[in-house]
């Protein structure tokens, strides 16, 4: 256990302490955020702001996480190893994506085929080795089974396994993406799921099947495989996030960016398959769905009919143009992610609970 409270102190010291240095050295190269025209006009005042901060608190995450092995004397696990691989390589993506834009004055990136590829390696790599390397009790790090609290029904097979890890990963980190629009947003968001996994992490851990011999109800065990470095990872992610958001808080200092945006989601969709609890993630990343499936109606709505239904996409900026200062409308989604949190982390437990 000493593991998850290292990790997460050791990030959280990292992004607050680092975070500046690396303002510092984006502000000299230049590396500024670009700010879209047709966007509320407060956000026009932003440009300029140092962006690609993702950089500051994925390798915290990294460095956080095998310092806490050095420290505690235990091996790194495949399952810890792979989430923080696909976290990593989603960053690389959304970093080469920000670089374009900045340096090469681009302002869409990444050409979409050329993103979507990225993320299409990084996905399919990940998701084939998720199903390997299994242990003693021929547990590999992800499961051919759908999940919610846990595995449910028959194999899906590791084609259609590979496709919906994929849809997960593809789903979560562009809507992270999505989510990034104002200052700490979703950084704070993504703190509270992280926090959860952490949680979700030490119970099940808790209650393995790997010591059913010890457990008064043997039945209502999880049957993942590493759950504790699950744990430890979602702790690093969740330090290095909070002393990021001292940073990004309004009125940041810097934004985290595609390479930040992306590499979160990636984080996010990696814990919860290798937790077994893929389904689980849409109710404790609820915030994220809810802007997702704005932009899928507006976009929608716009082609069926030629109307808008929110005066902009994402959702948080048609509530910027209804009025609300950007500091309301964080802190009220704070608040809906909070809700989201809670009734998915009640979910889980009322899951193991019925099991018993």
């Amino acid at each position: 256990m000493n593991q998850i409270l290292f990790a997460g102190v050791i990030g959280l010291f990292l992004t607050l302490v680092g975070t500046p240095l690396l303002i510092k050295l984006l502000a000299r190269k230049g590396y500024g955020q670009y700010i879209r025209d047709d966007g509320p006009r407060e956000h026009h005042s932003k440009r300029g702001t140092p962006t690609m901060g993702g950089i500051a608190f994925i390798l915290a995450t990294i460095v956080a996480y095998f310092l806490s092995k050095v420290i505690t004397g235990k091996p790194p696990t495949f399952s810890g190893l792979l989430v923080l691989g696909l976290m990593a390589g989603m960053g690389l993506v959304g970093f080469l994506d920000d670089y374009i834009k900045i340096v090469k004055r681009r302002s869409l990136g990444l050409r979409a085929k050329a993103k979507m590829a990225g993320q299409l390696i990084v996905g399919i790599t990940f998701a084939v080795l998720s199903l390997q390397f299994a242990d003693n009790r021929n547990n590999t790090p992800a499961s051919t089974k759908l999940s919610f609290v846990q595995d449910f029904g028959w194999s899906i097979g590791p084609v259609l396994f590979v496709v919906w890890a994929l849809f997960m990963i593809l789903a979560m980190s562009n809507g992270v993406n999505l989510t990034d629009g104002l200052d700490g947003l979703a950084t704070g968001a993504s703190v509270m799921v992280f926090g959860a996994y952490t949680f979700i992490g030490v119970w099940q851990f808790q209650e393995s099947c790997a010591n059913a011999q010890t457990l008064t109800n043997p039945e209502a065990c999880f049957e993942v495989r590493d759950p504790l470095d699950l744990a430890v990872v979602a702790a690093a992610l969740m330090g290095a996030c909070f002393g990021f958001l001292w940073w990004n808080t309004s009125p940041a200092k810097i934004f985290m960016g595609d390479t930040g945006s992306l590499a979160l989601g990636g984080a996010l969709a990696g814990l919860a398959i290798c937790s077994r609890t893929e389904l689980l993630l849409a109710l404790l990343g609820g915030l994220f769905v809810l802007i997702t499936m704005s932009v899928v109606i507006q976009v929608g709505s716009f082609r069926l009919t030629g109307k808008r239904v929110f005066r902009m996409a994402p959702l948080q900026h048609h509530f910027e143009l209804k009025g609300w200062s950007e500091v309301l409308v964080v802190v009220r989604f704070w608040i809906i992610q909070g809700m989201c949190v809670i009734v998915g982390l009640g979910l889980f437990y009322a899951g193991w609970a019925a099991d018993k």
